[in-house]
């Protein structure tokens, strides 16, 4: 009540109390395809994207973003979601564009997800690491983040670093931090790769598959808009921000215990040598 009263004497007020305390489906992202089966539901609090035979759905941000920290709250497909690919990511545009990507990798009932992470610089990705999760992530929603600064990329997983990529320019290595990114989310069929290398394929009576997303956050990013940045300094905490001693433990159990997949350990994939960046310490790629 007392906010409302404010609102009536200060529209200033108003519109900044609101604009900050919670982001708004409706406001923040548009439909990009799906043909009605992406929905913002709940007055704009969650959105939920469908696939069926025909297809599948996807939205993306309106604003672009120069660095910053981005939250969803996901609860991926339920039951046999095999040859489905659930997507959250940020990602620029053109063919040398940038990339930091979530992809959740459906399964068969009772068989885990996996979580897909690539960064692409110039146009060029080929670093996945994957994860199996240790929550099932088709029963409630968890939060899914993506810390991007001039100094490191940090996945994380209800507030658990799960993989970092820093910036490692001055070794020769690309480091997206020149292109501003919208952040993307899709639901789409990929069963000729995404479930045991394509042998599953996706079961279309289970139809129509649904991910749900809420509680999308930017506060804690660079607006990148007319060709400049909403940040005018860098004195921001997640600006420079690194894994102190504690997430860096956390990451080490994460990886130790969950990882399933790192390119930097695929020898046979790069038999002319593994990529610069994989002759760094292992928990930084």
């Amino acid at each position: 009540m007392a906010s409302l009263v404010l609102c009536l004497v200060s529209f200033a007020f108003c519109f900044l109390h609101y604009s900050l305390a919670s982001n708004n489906f409706n406001q923040d992202f548009d439909v990009t395809w799906g043909d009605g089966r992406a929905k913002v539901l709940n007055n704009g609090k969650l959105l939920t994207l469908s696939l069926d035979k025909v297809s599948g759905s996807g939205v993306k941000s309106k604003k672009e973003y120069l660095f910053g920290r981005i939250d969803m709250q996901l609860k991926l497909v339920r039951g046999n979601s095999a040859g489905t690919v659930t997507t959250y990511y940020l990602s620029s545009q053109g063919s040398t564009h940038d990339e930091i990507d979530f992809e959740f990798l459906g399964n068969l009932s009772g068989d885990p997800y996996i979580v897909h992470t690539n960064v692409y610089t110039q146009g060029k990705g080929d670093k996945e690491q994957q994860f199996y999760l240790w929550f099932d992530p088709t029963a409630d929603f968890h939060t899914y983040s993506i810390l991007w600064n001039p100094q490191t990329i940090i996945f994380y997983v209800d507030s658990t670093p799960i993989r970092v990529f820093k910036n490692m320019k001055s070794s020769g290595v690309p480091y997206p931090n020149n292109q501003p990114m919208r952040v993307y989310a899709s639901l789409w069929n990929a069963d000729d790769w995404a479930t045991r290398g394509g042998l599953i394929k996706t079961n279309w009576s289970n139809a129509p598959f649904i991910a749900s997303f809420r509680n999308f956050k930017d506060n804690n990013a660079c607006i990148w808009e007319f060709g400049k940045s909403s940040c005018t300094n860098s004195t921001k905490s997640w600006f420079s921000q690194e894994l102190d001693s504690t997430s860096q433990a956390r990451l080490q159990w994460v990886q130790k215990n969950y990882m399933v997949y790192n390119y930097c350990n695929d020898i046979n994939r790069f038999p002319q040598g593994l990529p610069l960046e994989c002759t760094f310490n292992s928990t930084t790629s």
